[in-house]
């Protein structure tokens, strides 16, 4: 029996709304879908069909209300991330699960270098070698991703929406994983840089890196898909 990289059996998820008297909303239902390494599943439907939400369950921000969601990671044993623990999902966060959002969270006053870099620094214990790395590799997306240099000493939260967002690609891809979720990765970004980040995933899929995407622009999502999933099949009537 082939094991799927990801694979969502079921998976329903629910908000109820306790500002308005407990109303329950219904958001997804009855989701089964497997991701193998290699694809780009880029997930379509109208505004408010799920389709950011689906990713946050991928990524347990948010539980799912039924459902399995099984992660079969290399060298990993086979985990649901719907019963996984908060130091279980840290450590896949870290090593197996990226996920660029549409908005960049970082610490204040740390440089954009470093903000880039520091999931290649995670392990470093403070190692010169391992830190000069990160950086020269830091260095290298940065420059891709056309942020100048004379920016990359100074923390992100000065930059406009654009280069917040390109800051944000780069610390999400920078550090190979199995999976990446795309919620809107170039929603901000002019079209060179929109062309710049469809090479990047187009050569991480290539690499072997399962995609799952949201793309506002339907020429990108066409770009970079292997295959597309509509979630209009997947909601429930409140």
């Amino acid at each position: 029996m082939t094991q799927h990289l990801l694979q969502l059996s079921h998976v329903a998820k629910s908000f109820t709304l306790h500002n308005q008297n407990g109303v329950t909303l219904n958001v997804l239902d009855d989701v089964n879908l497997c991701v193998d390494a290699g694809e780009c599943v880029v997930l379509d439907g109208p505004s408010g069909m799920g389709k950011s939400t689906l990713l946050k369950l991928i990524y347990a921000n948010y539980r799912a209300t039924r459902g399995n969601i099984l992660l079969n990671a290399h060298n990993q044993s086979p985990i649901d991330l719907t019963q996984a623990t908060a130091r279980e999902l840290i450590q896949i966060r870290k090593s197996t699960i990226g996920y660029v959002s549409q908005f960049l969270r970082v610490i204040p006053r740390v440089s954009a270098l470093d903000v880039v870099a520091e999931p290649l620094m995670e392990a470093a214990n403070n190692d010169p070698e391992i830190i000069s790395y990160a950086r020269a590799q830091a260095a290298l997306w940065l420059t891709r991703l056309r942020i100048p240099e004379r920016l990359w000493g100074l923390p992100p939260a000065t930059f406009s929406g654009g280069e917040q967002q390109r800051i944000n690609i780069a610390r999400s891809m920078i550090k190979p994983r199995a999976l990446l979720l795309l919620d809107e990765p170039t929603a901000s970004l002019d079209p060179v840089n929109t062309q710049t980040v469809i090479e990047m995933i187009q050569e991480s899929v290539a690499q072997g890196t399962a995609a799952i995407g949201i793309f506002h622009d339907q020429q990108v999502g066409n770009s970079v898909a292997t295959r597309h999933i509509n979630l209009s099949s997947f909601r429930k009537a409140s």
